[in-house]
This record gives C-alpha cells, sequence and structure tokens, in this order.
C-alpha cells in the first residue's frame, strides 16, 4: 500500500538532500524503511544509528508503522558551542 509521507530534514540530512522538506509517495511500512529508500535515493551518510526519528511531533520507534499523511522528522546529531 502507498502512502503519503510529509519528509523534514535538519542540518546535514537537508544539506545532503538540498531541501528543507517534501510529501512523498512511499511503499515503507516504517520509518526504518523510509530512511532506507531515501538514504540509497539520495546517498545519505548517516546510518539509522546516527539519528532520532519523531512521527507527528512525538519521538518514536524507527519501526512504528506509517500511515498516509504521517509527518516524519529524521534528526541528525546536534553539536554546538
Amino acid at each position: 500500500m502507498t502512502s503519503e509521507i510529509h519528509i523534514q530534514y535538519f542540518a546535514i540530512l537537508r544539506d545532503e538532500r538540498g531541501c528543507s522538506e517534501e510529501t512523498l509517495s512511499t511503499e515503507a511500512k516504517n520509518a526504518a524503511e523510509l530512511y532506507e529508500e531515501l538514504q540509497k535515493e539520495h546517498g545519505f551518510r548517516l546510518s539509522q544509528q546516527d539519528l532520532k526519528v519523531a512521527i507527528n511531533d512525538e519521538f518514536t520507534s524507527w519501526q512504528t508503522p506509517l500511515q498516509t499523511k504521517d509527518k516524519v522528522v529524521f534528526i541528525p546529531p546536534v553539536t554546538g558551542g
């Protein structure tokens, strides 16, 4: 089943993707499958272990099922000073 998912990118992912957000159709069943799909398509260098994931503004498991109209955010490590 295909779902329409809204994705937001921050920091290095935004730089590697070249945009801060997009909506796409995917057959990914969960965030892990979605990130794997995006990583292959856009060459993201960070692994899942380097990221946190939020669905609909709540931190969640990579295995949480996706549903149409979900908002997914992949959050890279934060550095600062």
